[in-house]
């Protein structure tokens, strides 16, 4: 079993070592504005996979994905060497579409930002389905105490009233 502190290191030394030779080695033209922004390794250090990302439209994609497999060899080569492992492992290129998500979280906050105000909005305007002040103050306080001793008085008067006792 490997290591998991060994296979990120790994993992990072893959990223820097594409990213080098991305940057310093490969001439094709084809190749765009890419950035390496992270690489994963297997457990077995047998398989990895490099995500990228690309400024530029859906061809510099193309065109820089095309670019990354015909030099994958010359890449894997150079990775294995470094990594002085027994197997170089194999490159999988990923492009990462991390521009993507950011737009589509960004959206998100926006609606989210747009139906809070619209809640704001709304609020500013209701009213109370009832009382305004729902709670009893101490002046409606002595007034229910006085509502009520007369009751009791009331009820006192009934009990007498049945009179005779009952066995």
């Amino acid at each position: 079993m490997t290591d998991p502190a060994k296979v990120r290191r790994h993992a990072e030394r893959v990223r820097e070592l594409v990213a080098s030779v991305v940057r310093s080695q490969i001439k094709d033209p084809r190749l765009g504005m890419i950035t390496i922004t992270d690489a994963r390794i297997t457990a077995d250090l047998r398989d990895a996979t490099v995500f990228y990302t690309v400024l530029g439209d859906a061809a510099a994609q193309a065109g820089t994905a095309a670019a990354l497999d015909s030099a994958k060899g010359m890449l894997r080569s150079t990775v294995g060497k470094a990594l002085g492992l027994r197997h170089s492992p194999t490159l999988t290129f990923v492009l990462d579409d991390v521009q993507d998500q950011v737009k589509h979280i960004d959206d998100l906050l926006a609606a989210a930002r747009n139906a809070d105000a619209e809640v704001q909005r709304l609020a500013a305007r209701a009213a109370y389905a009832g009382d305004a002040q729902p709670y009893r103050l101490e002046a409606d306080d002595e007034d229910i105490d006085e509502a009520e001793d007369g009751d009791e008085a009331e009820a006192g008067d009934s009990d007498g009233a049945r009179g005779g006792d009952r066995r």
